[in-house]
């Protein structure tokens, strides 16, 4: 059972105070909760933990998958396995963060069974909700930074820093892009813009549509105060590398030479989509089978056993569909995703509060284990979701 706290504080109005409300944007707070998970200090190690031995058993299989040929099975383009390669081989690339989803099958004081749900490895959101939303509200009640784990924005720089230092020929300007009319992510990258400058970036914000891209030349910004047209060097884009494969097969060509040519740095690095993609819930099954942080997964359903269909790129609990152990459908979310196969994973309940509300875990990870807090609603955590943050309990 979920242990909850209600402060007598409210997020939104320490946000205000500290003038931090412009990293969050506008369909942000109202999903804010005014309580917090208790978190006893064990678990909070155990999700640490998990997320850690998680990343190198993402990366053993992204190995797999390089090694064996089997990027057709993971629904991974065609178009995009020479910038997968080249980014795979190449130290320069790294994976600068993303978000692990995780339930706690056995949510007790003294007992943990996380699970891994699956990674958000390429466009992971809730950033300001994880590393500043929950911080000023535990400031705002009284509560010191120790009573959280949460050092989502310092490890965050510390990965801008390592990116830097892996890349000296390269000059530390960053474009940072989402689609237009977005506000949520307008925030994400909003705080991953502060991030980088402190890590020492020059940064520039554009929507995607007003970049321009050169095969020859590498990515650029018109800057609006000169007119001027001003090369980057690294580029962060908040847009699903598999959209890009198959909605601007162009741009990814161009993008593939850009990489190719040492033009630019292109975050996250086309690789991430190996993780994104939930056919690697199977092909982990495969490498650790029983392994405790793992869920069976399959193409096809769980005989006798109640498992999740999930598309290979379905995002935010879009095209979810839960089925009974005797194959009835328990329950199914609606989503633009169905064109993509499936995979089916062992079902497990998410932990409750006396409610009856689900939470999920998530942790972030930038290099390492960084941050935890959860996202709470129905059987399907969908975009509808709140988030709730959490307090360390000793």
């Amino acid at each position: 059972m979920i242990a909850l706290k209600k402060l007598s504080i409210p997020p939104d109005t320490q946000l205000r105070n500290l003038g931090w409300d412009w990293m969050l944007g506008e369909d942000t707070l109202p999903y804010l909760a005014n309580e917090v998970v208790l978190v006893p200090s064990a678990k909070a190690d155990a999700y640490y933990e998990a997320a850690n031995e998680l990343f190198d058993m993402f990366v053993a299989a992204g190995q797999h998958v390089i090694d064996q040929n089997r990027f057709a099975e993971l629904g991974i383009p065609d178009n995009l396995i020479e910038l997968i390669k080249l980014s795979w081989d190449d130290d320069r690339h790294i994976h600068l963060y993303g978000r692990f989803d995780l339930a706690d099958v056995e949510y007790t004081p003294t007992d943990s069974q996380i699970k891994l749900i699956e990674f958000n490895a390429d466009t992971a959101t809730c950033l300001p909700e994880t590393a500043v939303v929950q911080y000023a509200h535990l400031l705002a009640n009284g509560l010191d930074e120790s009573h959280q784990f949460n050092a989502v924005f310092e490890t965050l720089t510390s990965q801008f820093e390592e990116i830097l230092a892996h890349n000296p020929d390269l000059q530390p300007t960053l474009l940072l892009s989402a689609i237009r009319d977005n506000p949520e992510d307008d925030a994400n990258v909003a705080l991953l813009g502060e991030a980088a400058r402190e890590a020492g970036f020059d940064i520039e914000f554009d929507f995607v549509d007003n970049v321009e891209f050169s095969a020859d030349e590498g990515i650029f910004w018109q800057n609006p105060k000169s007119g001027q047209f001003e090369k980057l060097d690294f580029w962060f884009k908040l847009i699903p590398w598999e959209s890009i494969a198959e909605d601007e097969p162009e741009l990814l060509d161009i993008l593939t030479e850009i990489v190719r040519k040492r033009l630019a740095v292109v975050l996250n690095p086309a690789y991430t989509l190996l993780f994104q993609s939930k056919y690697l819930l199977k092909i982990l099954w495969e490498l650790y089978p029983n392994h405790p942080l793992l869920l069976e997964t399959d193409t096809k359903p769980l005989p006798g056993k109640q498992c999740v269909e999930k598309v290979l790129f379905g995002r935010e609990g879009a095209n979810i569909r839960l089925i009974n152990a005797d194959g009835t459908q328990l329950q199914e979310s609606d989503g633009e995703y169905t064109a993509y196969p499936k995979v089916y994973q062992q079902y497990v309940n998410f932990p409750k509060d006396s409610l009856g509300n689900s939470y999920q875990a998530g942790v972030f990870y930038a290099g390492e284990a960084c941050g935890l807090g959860f996202r709470r609603g129905g059987l399907i955590l969908d975009n509808s979701a709140g988030f709730v943050g959490h307090v360390i309990d000793a």
